[in-house]
């Protein structure tokens, strides 16, 4: 694992200019050693210049000390050591001083002068050297030049090179931290959205199933409880009429139960027989037994692919044996739609009969089903109840999702939908679903 950038930088928080300690305690000991190694050569500079040796000794260490400044100003690192070169001190600051200007961010044409210039000066001082040395006889006149060379070269080249080569894989490093901390942001980034957009599903499939289930029990718990009234009402006056809607009753109530069963059942479906351990149930499982629940007909026989618009004579035929007076028409030739469509379609009118069953008991209701060029249209409008306390004589309970969930499925397939009371004191729900 690589450290970001922003921990880098935490963790290296050295004193001053220096990133790190360790780099700090670096530069304090070649200082010392800089400064020791330029007192010493202060000596027989003192010497040859004609100064008191004390005076050589300090202004040795002093040029020596600059070496603690490498990291913050380099330039004046390698100035210094190419001043003093003709005193023949500062050899290690000269080598250091290199190095940290090649390892530097500077530009290259400042390095290769500061380089050039260290190079020139230490080629004429050596062959000054040398040639004292050949005129004294001590070497040979043609190992002057040479030597001279070898030296200059071999005191520039190598901390030059070495320092370029660091630099650049600094900067590499640099990059590659950066571009690891630019990844990581994004992937965790990416993390949050898929987050979200998880969660977002996972709500929407939350309204999916609560939009079946309510479509799918909603209704036949309505007729239930309508019938359950009829029946109150006319128990001792007409038993045969009681009779026949308590069976009603019975046939509803065992078929809510069975689509009931159908969708809980899909919570179990993963036990994987004898084992006791319960595996969670994704949404969408449920989401899709619901869907196959809602598409059982008023018998036991299930459709496969859900509710259909050839259905609606038969739910209204159950509103009717309820109590309620519908009008059915049907314009336009019927033709097959998709399934979703047509789902859809029964859904709305399903609904709106419910709430009928809810808040307008009695009111007489017309259902119309237009099939049009590449659409459908329906309508569900009821005139107001006989009686003020009509609505609520069957005690029926309202959530207030059936307009909403109606709306919800309509506008998914980019239909319109439309809701509200009418002037003569009903209400009417009208829906237009594209059908090619």
């Amino acid at each position: 694992m690589t450290t970001s950038g922003e921990e880098h930088a935490a963790a290296g928080a050295g004193p001053w200019w220096w990133v790190r300690w360790r780099s700090a305690a670096l530069d304090w000991g070649l200082a010392a050693v800089s400064a020791v190694e330029c007192a010493v050569e202060g000596i027989p500079f003192a010497r040859d210049a004609g100064v008191p040796v004390s005076v050589g000794v300090v202004f040795g260490f002093l040029a020596g000390a600059v070496l603690l400044v490498r990291r913050r100003w380099p330039i004046a690192v390698v100035l210094v050591s190419i001043a003093v070169t003709p005193a023949q001190m500062g050899f290690l600051m000269g080598v250091v001083g290199l190095y940290t200007l090649a390892a530097s961010e500077l530009p290259r044409r400042i390095i290769a002068s500061l380089a050039g210039m260290s190079l020139v000066a230490m080629l004429i001082v050596t062959f000054v050297r040398l040639r004292q040395a050949a005129d004294s006889g001590d070497v040979g006149a043609w190992f002057v030049p040479f030597a001279s060379i070898c030296m200059a070269l071999g005191m520039t080249a190598p901390p030059v090179l070495l320092g370029l080569y660091v630099g650049a894989r600094r900067r590499l490093m640099e990059s590659l931290r950066e571009r690891a901390d630019s990844l990581e942001r994004e992937l965790q980034l990416l993390a949050e959205r898929a987050e979200e957009r998880a969660e977002w599903a996972r709500g929407e499939e939350r309204t999916r199933i609560a939009r079946e289930m309510h479509d799918v029990v909603a209704h036949r718990v309505s007729l239930m409880v309508v019938h359950a009234a009829a029946l109150q009402a006319v128990a001792r006056k007409d038993p045969e009429k009681a009779v026949k809607n308590a069976a009603l009753v019975g046939d509803m109530g065992r078929q809510a139960l069975t689509e009931l069963r159908e969708m809980l059942g899909v919570l179990r479906s993963s036990d994987g027989g004898a084992d006791s351990r319960r595996v969670p149930v994704p949404l969408a499982a449920v989401g899709v037994a619901a869907a196959a629940v809602a598409s059982r007909a008023a018998d036991n026989d299930v459709v496969a692919d859900g509710p259909c618009l050839a259905e609606i004579e038969e739910l209204v035929g159950q509103s009717a044996a309820a109590g309620m007076v519908v009008d059915l028409s049907v314009e336009g030739e019927a033709r097959s739609c998709a399934s979703e469509v047509e789902a859809t379609a029964y859904r709305v009118v399903q609904e709106a009969l419910t709430n009928v069953h809810k808040h307008a008991a009695g009111a007489k209701t017309y259902v119309r089903l237009a099939y049009r060029g590449a659409e459908i249209a329906m309508q569900v409008e009821n005139e107001p109840p006989p009686e003020a306390g009509s609505a609520s004589s069957a005690r029926l309970p309202s959530g207030g999702n059936g307009l909403v969930g109606m709306k919800e499925r309509v506008v998914a397939l980019g239909g319109v939908f439309v809701s509200g009371p009418t002037d003569a004191g009903g209400f009417r729900v009208s829906a237009v679903l594209p059908a090619p």
